[in-house]
């Protein structure tokens, strides 16, 4: 039975489990979401299936990694969202925690990632007690960039230059006390 993080209205946030490979591989393989990400798509079911290791073993060594985010009516995993700690430096920050999500393309515009994101992010300032959360973005990505920095409430802090895809990407950073302001206005 997999680990059930978080739930919203309409959505289960729950781990990662070696039974989801379908549906990540769906996500990995799709070069719409993987656009903006770095990584080319993956070619084989094998490919996410290391995936899906490389994420259970964040738990165990972390406690936390990114979580599949599974639509409640349907009962299927529509993508994923959750924290990573950054244990290899990104923009010259380390061991610090990075919001990130990922979704399928039909579930893009209805939502679904700022739903989810505001579950993590209440369960990393809550439950993890953290002072600040970080992510990051390209540029070019302007849906992420409207959903993080206009409906979430990160500042830009920065820009730095991605070595895996030679893309200018934004650095954001969300306060908890930034956070709770938005949350409990809305």
């Amino acid at each position: 039975m997999a680990k059930i993080f978080g739930e919203t209205q309409r959505l289960i946030l729950r781990e990662i489990i070696l039974e989801d490979v379908d549906r990540i591989f769906l996500l990995d393989k799709n070069p719409e979401v993987m656009k903006y990400i770095g990584v080319k798509p993956v070619k084989t079911l094998e490919e996410s299936v290391e995936t899906i290791k490389n994420i259970r073993k964040q738990y165990t060594e972390n406690g936390i990694a990114r979580w599949a985010v599974i639509e409640k009516e349907a009962n299927l995993l529509i993508g994923w969202s959750g924290l990573k700690i950054l244990r290899q430096p990104i923009n010259g920050f380390v061991n610090v925690y990075e919001l990130g999500y990922r979704f399928l393309p039909e579930y893009w515009g209805k939502g679904f990632a700022t739903e989810a994101a505001r579950a993590v992010l209440d369960y990393g300032f809550k439950e993890l007690n953290l002072n600040k959360i970080y992510a990051c973005v390209t540029i070019d990505n302007l849906n992420s960039v409207k959903i993080l920095k206009h409906k979430l409430g990160f500042s830009e802090v920065g820009t730095f230059i991605d070595e895996l895809d030679n893309a200018t990407c934004f650095w954001l950073e969300l306060e908890q006390e930034n956070f709770l302001k938005i949350k409990n206005a809305n």
